[in-house]
């Protein structure tokens, strides 16, 4: 639409779209406004919108990811939560367990990464693991005592959601839903928190090309849900250094193609936690809107990923370099 188009001009184009069977997805720049059809390509193609009041250009988009993509929104978007914001300048600076494990822990590990200025607060209280052995998370005591820590520091609260039978609970207590990466193809799990009304935060699988994670943000977004970060964690590759290849590259292409804040997760691609500021390092300096990293007081007792967690005592040292570097690249933590 053009930059002076009415709000009624605007109105009147998205009548005419569903009056053809297509959706429209109405996004407010900073310029203008810009209006995306989805429907059959011979509907839109028969539709004459050129010709209508306040429409300045009719353009087809051929990529496959239509509502994530910048060519229906050149403004990079913000994603609020609690007050807190990420993307277009602001930085998110995520920290916290990674998964409950009890009261005092999960409270300690909270009281420690708040006092470092982090603006939201991740735990897990449902736990994906390649063992079924293995510890699978407390469930909703866990979701309880997260919650616990949001009233007393006043951080939001990021918890992963891997069960649509368990998305009533998760929505109740979280303020931010993580699809994992094992998930990030489960598109009845993507379309349903898109229905949820909660910010999205989805981490790239670690076989998944950057086309199908933009894809998954897709299901999203469609369903009505446009509060979606997005999560570099580490690819598989042949080198075995590491416990996941971090794609820095997948930083700068993801902004070029997506509207949607692009965050890093340091932790998992380094399985090592002597890794994780130098990776942490190269995603606040390659453009990352943030990062999400795995505090613990005691990482030789951990239940999940010990080897990768920052022990409280060191976390001071680790967020002030972030702090620093973030600040040398103009953005603000929000």
């Amino acid at each position: 639409m053009s930059a002076h188009a009415t709000p009624e001009q605007i109105e009147d184009v998205v009548a005419r779209l569903a009056e053809a069977g297509c959706a429209a997805y109405v996004t407010e720049g900073k310029d203008a406004t810009v209006i995306g059809a989805l429907g059959e390509s011979e509907l839109l193609a028969a539709l004459p919108l050129e010709g209508f009041p306040g429409v300045e250009q009719v353009l087809p988009i051929l990529k496959p990811y239509k509502l994530v993509s910048r060519e229906i929104s050149p403004d990079p978007s913000v994603i609020e939560v609690r007050g807190r914001r990420i993307g277009h300048g602001w930085f998110g600076f995520i920290a916290g367990p990674c998964t409950v494990e009890t009261r005092a822990q999960t409270l300690e590990t909270a009281r420690v990464v708040a006092a470092e200025g982090v603006t939201l607060l991740r735990g897990g209280a449902f736990k994906p693991r390649t063992s079924p052995y293995a510890f699978q998370g407390l469930g909703l005591e866990g979701l309880k005592i997260l919650a616990e820590a949001r009233d007393e520091t006043g951080l939001p609260l990021v918890t992963e959601l891997m069960d649509p039978r368990d998305i009533d609970a998760v929505v109740e207590y979280a303020d931010v839903i993580q699809i994992g990466a094992r998930n990030m193809q489960n598109f009845n799990l993507l379309s349903e928190v898109g229905r949820a009304g909660k910010p999205v935060l989805i981490k790239r699988g670690p076989s998944a090309s950057i086309e199908e994670l933009l894809m998954a943000a897709e299901y999203v977004v469609k369903e009505g849900n446009t509060q979606v970060i997005l999560c570099e964690r580490g690819i598989k590759t042949f080198e075995r250094s590491t416990r996941y290849t971090l794609d820095i590259s997948a930083i700068p292409v993801l902004k070029h193609e997506t509207h949607l804040p692009v965050i890093v997760d340091p932790s998992h691609a380094a399985g090592k936690r002597d890794l994780v500021l130098p990776l942490a390092r190269a995603a606040v300096a390659a453009g990352a809107d943030g990062v999400i990293v795995e505090v613990h007081p005691r990482p030789e007792e951990a239940l999940c990923d010990g080897p990768q967690l920052i022990p409280t005592a060191e976390f001071g040292e680790f967020a002030g370099e972030i702090r620093a570097l973030v600040s040398l690249m103009g953005k603000t933590i929000g």
